[in-house]
């Protein structure tokens, strides 16, 4: 599974520069562009003023490169920036023979969720989440999950081929024309096929409905995958009827933190968005995209797949852009350490090897499972294990020092969570919490809290400035 999000990765963030999914140098210096043969500059176009004549040639070569597509462009309808009913074909095609669920299957889910509910109940205030809880096959999956894929993907895919239109001028845009929609129409296969080929790969690899920290299946309903569960069961030392209480609880858990904090699904999908938003890049790659193609080879998506890989969509990492990262990572980070805690309290007195089972998800997230591999191909996001272990260790401090209806009273308010400085300094924020810090009393006071915050940020704002402003209101 690619490690770059729709054919371009973030190998200019210093960040994530140990990211397996990252370009070499080398690869870099070829993507960054440069003059190309139709007499634009390093910025895409001639310094003196349009050329039509230069558009033309460029437009002749496109469309000598999409002739050659033949019959991709009529493998699916497509109606937005991805072509959704490629990706599905493509995922079916991957996943191969799919083993039916069996009654037996069905069942042992079923009393296992009934079980780790009872037992949660006394580990969390946030009540039972999923009306059902369900035995899903990775067709099952793909089924229940791609409405939330859709709101994920498009708008990277959107911004991504908007491209195409915001790199020409007005003239050269009236000029385009339909080879525009074309060109649209091109990414959109090319997203269909990496996308298929990922969510084909994840489908067999996924536990439940919320292995990856979102919620991707419909409000109210859980989800466990038999197949997935019987193979991460082997090998291991606790029975399977264990991993499987086990894996039904962290399912119970992630549902009843989804469906009982109403605004955490949407600020993820809005952080998404709000990086799609801020995607650019430098048109001038576009020139070296279609130097030296054959438009022959371009027979099916694949190829049009390895056009997009060449740089051509090598975007330009914004500071607003690695600020919505951030926030992603460390909201997702305290979701599945909030899980993990909770799960552990839940179960640690009834099943001996609870701690062991949360060591090896925890390396399984660490060494590049679905999650890691899905966001970078999605957002160019990776979730490092270093913030969900943070995660876990504040929650795990904020229950031990204070109750538990303390610490799910977080979840109340957006502003109210820890953000990523207090990931790496949990001790702070849990005293603000208890009371040791400057606004912990005001904790059971939302908007008193919210004030402090407020305050709080003006003031580290004004000392990066050099000083607080007359006109900002003081702490």
């Amino acid at each position: 599974m690619s490690n770059t999000p729709f054919g371009f990765s973030n190998s200019d963030d210093p960040d994530r520069e140990n990211d397996t999914g990252d370009q070499s140098g080398s690869d870099r210096d070829k993507n960054a562009g440069g003059p190309g043969d139709f007499g634009f500059g390093a910025g895409g176009f001639p310094q003196g003023g349009f050329d039509p004549a230069a558009l033309g040639q460029m437009l002749t070569q496109f469309g000598q490169l999409l002739s050659g597509m033949g019959t991709s462009m009529g493998s699916g309808e497509q109606s937005g920036p991805v072509n959704y009913d490629l990706a599905k074909k493509l995922a079916r095609q991957q996943m191969g023979s799919v083993t039916p669920v069996t009654q037996g299957n069905s069942e042992a889910i079923a009393d296992a969720t009934r079980l780790a509910e009872l037992w949660l109940d006394a580990a969390t205030t946030l009540p039972a989440g999923a009306s059902k809880t369900l035995a899903w096959t990775p067709n099952d999956w793909l089924d229940n999950t791609l409405d939330t894929w859709k709101r994920l993907c498009d708008p990277v895919a959107e911004k991504v081929s908007g491209m195409w239109a915001q790199g020409l001028p007005e003239e050269a845009r009236q000029m385009a024309g339909p080879m525009l929609g074309m060109m649209s129409q091109m990414g959109g296969l090319a997203f269909g096929s990496q996308l298929g080929q990922a969510l084909g790969q994840l489908s067999k690899e996924v536990l439940t409905s919320t292995d990856i920290g979102l919620p991707l299946g419909p409000a109210g309903t859980g989800a466990l995958l038999p197949a997935a569960v019987g193979r991460f069961s082997k090998g291991l030392e606790q029975p399977d009827r264990e991993i499987l209480v086990f894996l039904a609880a962290r399912e119970a858990a992630y549902q009843r933190l989804y469906s009982h904090v109403p605004w955490l699904r949407q600020r993820l999908l809005a952080t998404v968005e709000e990086y799609a938003r801020g995607i650019t890049m430098d048109f001038s790659a576009i020139e070296d995209m279609v130097k030296g193609l054959d438009p022959s080879a371009l027979g099916d998506p694949s190829q049009l797949e390895n056009i997009l890989q060449q740089g051509a969509f090598e975007p330009q990492t914004t500071p607003e852009q690695k600020q919505a990262l951030e926030r992603l990572e460390t909201l997702l980070a305290l979701v599945e350490g909030w899980v993990e805690v909770v799960v552990a309290s839940a179960l640690h007195d009834r099943l001996p090897g609870v701690a062991a089972l949360s060591e090896t998800l925890r390396r399984r997230r660490a060494t590049g499972g679905p999650a890691e591999q899905t966001f970078a191909t999605l957002v160019g996001l990776e979730l490092r294990p270093r913030k969900v272990r943070e995660a876990a260790q504040l929650w795990n401090r904020l229950t031990s020092e204070s109750t538990i209806d303390s610490r799910d009273r977080v979840w109340a308010h957006p502003d109210l969570l820890p953000d990523s400085s207090d990931l790496d300094n949990p001790d702070a924020f849990v005293d603000r919490v208890l009371g040791g810090g400057e606004d912990g009393g005001n904790f059971d006071n939302p908007m008193a809290q919210l004030e402090a915050t407020e305050a709080r940020e003006r003031a580290e704002e004004a000392e990066r400035g050099g000083g607080n402003r007359d006109d900002e209101p003081q702490p």
